[in-house]
């Protein structure tokens, strides 16, 4: 039987890959007989993770809003392995503090790693996936920009980060109505609460009752759950989807 989600011979570069959800996302695109381009700051995290994967890892240590770093680490890519077929934006940090307390470093720091870092990748991979595009091959490529529920509700304490995510989603649609002609398809998969560092103050015990009475499915996403649809999105399983938002959040989306 075909299995329609195989990432078998396809390379996949995937942004803030040495932990969280990057990582997960990493091990499973490999698992469905993928390779991983794993982009992260930390080289360290970054390393030990490559000496796990078989040679299936490509580890690349760098500041993703640095536009030198995407574009020299594309075309090392290429120039290597040949084609990329999928990206996903996962690089993120958090600042949070109240609007009225917020620096403009804060502000800064998150809208560049979040927002101009995914517009970077995106730049940069899909100028490759464009010219694999209009030499008529199928499906040329796929992105997948990892925003949240906080992009399309707000969030308290990280108007920055709720501001990015929201970004990213006009992002999305904006590359979708750009490239989908070219047989590039980009979505977002929005999360809700998933079990990473990332969210351990609102897993805490001060806001974990109230925000787990918003989840209709009662608990908190676990990282090799939420990342299938991630990879089911690079898959040729979703050849005719473009321009969406999915939202994987046990329904928080709905209760909002």
């Amino acid at each position: 039987m075909q299995d329609v989600m195989s990432l078998e011979g396809k390379t996949i570069v995937v942004t803030g890959a040495a932990q969280g959800i990057g990582q997960a996302v990493a091990k499973l695109a490999i698992a469905l007989g993928g390779r991983v381009v794993a982009i992260d700051l930390n080289g360290d995290r970054l390393k030990t993770f490559a000496d796990t994967a078989n040679g299936r890892v490509l580890p690349y240590v760098g500041n993703v809003a640095d536009p030198d770093f995407a574009e020299t680490t594309v075309r090392h890519v290429t120039a290597s392995v040949g084609a990329i077929d999928g990206l996903v934006n996962n690089a993120g940090i958090i600042r949070p503090a109240m609007i009225e307390k917020m620096t403009l470093q804060q502000w800064n720091e998150v809208i560049s790693v979040h927002l101009t870092g995914a517009f970077l990748w995106t730049q940069a991979v899909g100028r490759i996936m464009l010219a694999q595009g209009k030499t008529g091959r199928d499906n040329p490529g796929a992105i997948v920009n990892i925003s949240s529920d906080a992009g399309r509700a707000g969030s308290i304490g990280q108007i920055n980060y709720a501001a990015a995510k929201s970004g990213l989603l006009g992002m999305t649609m904006s590359t979708a109505k750009e490239w989908s002609k070219f047989g590039i398809r980009t979505n977002s998969v929005c999360f809700g609460v998933v079990e990473t560092p990332m969210t351990e103050t609102i897993r805490g015990d001060k806001f974990r009752d109230g925000v787990l009475g918003r989840i209709p499915m009662g608990r908190w996403g676990a990282p090799e759950e939420v990342v299938k649809p991630v990879c089911f999105l690079l898959s040729d399983a979703a050849s005719y989807i473009t321009g969406q938002h999915i939202a994987v959040d046990g329904g928080y989306h709905i209760s909002v």
